[in-house]
């Protein structure tokens, strides 16, 4: 079930942690997601702000996207140790030849998998029927713990994206 990556989040983390989430133009393969799995593990192991280790999290979610999260009630982040994680994230685009800046493609559960569409079509693709106000949408701008456990993966309808289909 979709709603299964709630088990993988870190349950000591305060509601209010932060959260960025990094979705892939594609899928990564199992060695890939292992290898990323892996280097995010010790990017947070040793991830610090102004010297102050950072409570942090990093997992491949699905094969595609990467979720960084950090606990502010340890510590704050700052803007150093922010720029730090985007350079993890640069090395994973330029090791496994991927974007995961691209916020122009909008992530859909369609016929049991990730479906990526380009922003511009997605009026197209509701018109075709290919998503309806029903399908589950990855909404990668939530900003917290909270969020990603209540809205991260949610009906079109109850997202931003209504205001783009008629």
């Amino acid at each position: 079930m979709i709603s299964e990556y709630k088990k993988s989040l870190p349950e000591n983390f305060h509601a209010d942690s932060r959260v960025w989430i990094y979705q892939g133009e594609r899928a990564f393969n199992e060695i890939e997601t292992t290898q990323i799995n892996e280097l995010l593990d010790e990017f947070t192991k040793n991830w610090t702000s102004h010297g102050a280790k950072v409570k942090g999290f990093g997992k491949v979610f699905f094969n595609q996207f990467i979720v960084l999260m950090a606990d502010e009630t340890a510590s704050e982040i700052s803007g150093c140790s922010t720029d730090s994680s985007v350079r993890i994230i640069k090395n994973i685009e330029e090791t496994h030849k991927v974007s995961l800046f691209n916020r122009q493609l909008i992530g859909f559960f369609i016929n049991e998998k990730i479906a990526l569409i380009p922003l511009q079509e997605i009026q197209k693709s509701f018109e075709s029927q290919l998503i309806n106000t029903e399908t589950l949408y990855f909404n990668n701008i939530v900003l917290h713990k909270k969020e990603l456990e209540e809205n991260w993966i949610i009906p079109l309808k109850n997202s931003w994206l209504r205001n783009k289909i008629s």
